[in-house]
């Protein structure tokens, strides 16, 4: 019973705490960017359901804290609309009521009042301030920690590998994959991991020369002790992995910050091409994984770290390092996925303001109400596919099934 309450703190409370994290810097880039805009915001909420706290700032916005942690919002005034994007008539009867209850001057305060680039730029925010988020704690990590960089020199070619049927050869600095600099073994793994049964262009440094080869990573089935089992390409190659072989990189607030942003953006590339993939049909949809299995592999990285960690102080500094990190990744993740145009998504609203700007008036409430549906529809499909792919990887109903054998 004891260990069964020390997996639930350990799969749940660190979970929560990054979720919490991420939501409150997303939703607080709208809620920020709607300040700066000058607009009359009702309500900022963490969490969804029942309020278990709530208190009103001077400036009279209610701050509620819901029981149910899977997402925020930022309500604004007047926002009454499904889809937060009224038609032509909800926007005259909105100004008639506004004049009579506050004035004229009043009407400019309202967010659906504000300029279409105003109304834009404050959807956009709050991906962008999950993007942010991530170049901060990466930024902080190198600065704090700096980096142990092993770099992609061959030690070995695996026989009858992909790696050997394209010409690789031990001593070979593998400098460049699929157009992407690679200043690391990581850097080269990031790239091969996405790309199984895709011919890929890699530049490496044989002698005195810089050689061109064409590989095809192979699909292989490997099980990770954070990830839990996964499909990823792989070349059959290792690097010298003597700890002198290491290189410790220490960085400046400039560097580090430079470096930061480069891994900010190199995930979110990674993002968009995995998705596309198994959009695609390239990569099995298996892959996708809901809340649960964010949940799952943040217990794994916490139990990983606490087995590694020789005494309480590692432990919190790289143990909350490692979580900080899958954090950064997760934030990119999030920012990504509310961009698309989806309605009900930040890109969803982007996409009715691109629309609103082409044909200078609101789309109409019809338009707007069925694609809310649809896009809820999408969104919660999605969501419940994902989480039913984390409860078969966790063989849950396997175990439920031998309860009753």
């Amino acid at each position: 019973m004891i260990s069964f309450l020390q997996d639930a703190v350990i799969y749940s409370l660190p979970w929560l705490i990054l979720l919490t994290l991420i939501i409150t810097v997303h939703e607080l880039g709208h809620f920020l960017a709607a300040k700066a805009c000058g607009v009359a915001i009702d309500q900022f909420s963490l969490g969804f359901g029942h309020a278990l706290a709530s208190w009103r700032d001077k400036s009279g916005v209610q701050w509620r804290i819901g029981w149910i942690p899977l997402g925020g919002y930022v309500r604004f005034s007047g926002d009454e609309n499904a889809a937060s994007v009224p038609d032509q008539n909800d926007l005259n009867q909105l100004r008639q009521e506004i004049i009579e209850t506050e004035g004229v001057a009043a009407v400019g305060r309202y967010f659906h009042f504000k300029p279409v680039w105003q109304r834009a730029l404050i959807a956009a925010a709050g991906p962008a301030a999950n993007f942010g988020l991530a170049i901060v704690i990466f930024t902080t990590i190198l600065l704090v920690f700096g980096a142990h960089q092993l770099p992609a020199r061959i030690a070995l070619v695996a026989p009858g590998s992909a790696a050997e049927a394209a010409g690789f050869r031990v001593g070979d600095l593998i400098l460049r994959a699929d157009g992407r600099n690679v200043r690391a073994f990581d850097d080269l793994q990031e790239v091969v991991q996405i790309r199984g049964g895709l011919p890929t262009r890699f530049v490496v440094q044989r002698g005195h020369e810089n050689i061109s080869i064409i590989a095809t990573p192979r699909w292989k089935s490997v099980s990770d002790a954070i990830a839990g089992d996964q499909r990823i390409g792989q070349l059959g190659i290792a690097p010298n992995q003597d700890p002198k072989d290491f290189v410790f990189v220490k960085y400046d607030l400039g560097s580090a910050l430079v470096a930061g942003t480069r891994q900010t953006w190199r995930t979110l590339q990674m993002s968009v091409f995995g998705l596309g993939r198994i959009l695609t049909g390239q990569i099995s949809v298996n892959q996708l994984h809901g809340p649960l299995g964010i949940a799952h592999m943040t217990g794994n990285l916490v139990k990983a770290s606490a087995e590694a960690a020789p005494n309480l102080k590692t432990l919190i500094l790289f143990g909350g390092g490692n979580l900080l990190k899958f954090a950064a990744i997760i934030s990119v993740g999030i920012g990504f996925m509310n961009l698309l145009p989806v309605p009900v998504l930040d890109g969803g609203h982007l996409m009715f303001y691109a629309i609103e700007a082409a044909i200078k008036r609101p789309v109409s409430a019809h338009i707007q109400a069925v694609g809310f549906r649809v896009g809820l529809a999408l969104v919660l499909g999605l969501m419940l596919f994902a989480t039913w792919n984390d409860l078969q990887q966790s063989q849950v109903f396997k175990f439920i099934g031998g309860l009753f054998l």
